[in-house]
């Protein structure tokens, strides 16, 4: 009786090794500078170097890589205007979200958004870097998603990635919480003008304290 082995198509590959250099990218595993051989991942994950170099080739995409030259990608090094840049992004796109999330939320869109809060409450409380990060970005997501705009959830999920990259590294936790509460008050109140307020309060916040963890600067956003 013969059994077989069940082959994982290429693109799934592709997908399993590209999610997992994200992810160590974001919590910082791989570090800025540091460089992606083919070879060495391929071993790594047991696997041929082509959905290897696909996934550094999306990374590149998506902005957490970068070559040096033509065969050397290394983590990208990210500069003050890359910070601002997708900075202002937010606040064109998320602090609109939240009005229109204040005018459509659901009792149970709530439920879920005050249930974030009690977990991002416990991670804080922990001081448990990646599951901030984890429900931060949920929490976000959801406030977007609550918008009921398709074509606005999709013009943040290209660099959706990168914007967690950054926000990982701001550290100033106990005030993220009281931002995060004070915005979903705001949205839950069904003030979308107090809403915009509050979301554009918290990107700018937010910016400061990324750019003050990444390069000790304390530039203006405008």
């Amino acid at each position: 009786m013969s059994s077989t082995t069940k082959i994982e198509p290429l693109g799934a590959v592709r997908e399993r090794v590209l999610a997992t250099l994200r992810q160590e990218i974001i919590a910082g595993g791989l570090r800025p500078g540091d460089r992606l051989v083919e070879r060495e991942l391929a071993e790594r994950f047991g696997v041929s170097r082509v959905p290897v170099r696909e996934a550094i080739r999306a990374l590149v995409t998506e902005g957490f890589v970068h070559f040096e030259t033509p065969r050397r990608a290394v983590v990208r090094r990210l500069t003050p205007n890359d910070v601002k840049e997708l900075f202002e992004l937010r606040e064109a796109l998320e602090v609109y979200a939240a009005g229109l999330a204040a005018a459509r939320a659901t009792p149970d869109d709530l439920a879920e958004v005050q249930a974030l809060l009690d977990l991002a409450a416990a991670a804080t409380e922990a001081g448990d870097a990646e599951a901030i990060t984890d429900v931060n970005s949920r929490l976000h997501d959801r406030l977007v998603a609550m918008a009921d705009n398709s074509l606005l959830i999709n013009a943040l999920e290209p660099v959706a990635g990168r914007l967690r990259w950054m926000t990982r590294r701001n550290e100033e936790w106990p005030q993220l919480l009281v931002e995060h509460r004070e915005l979903y008050e705001a949205i839950a109140s069904g003030d979308p003008e107090r809403a915009r307020a509050h979301a554009l309060a918290h990107v700018r916040t937010n910016y400061h304290s990324t750019m003050r963890q990444l390069f000790e600067d304390t530039s203006e956003l405008h």
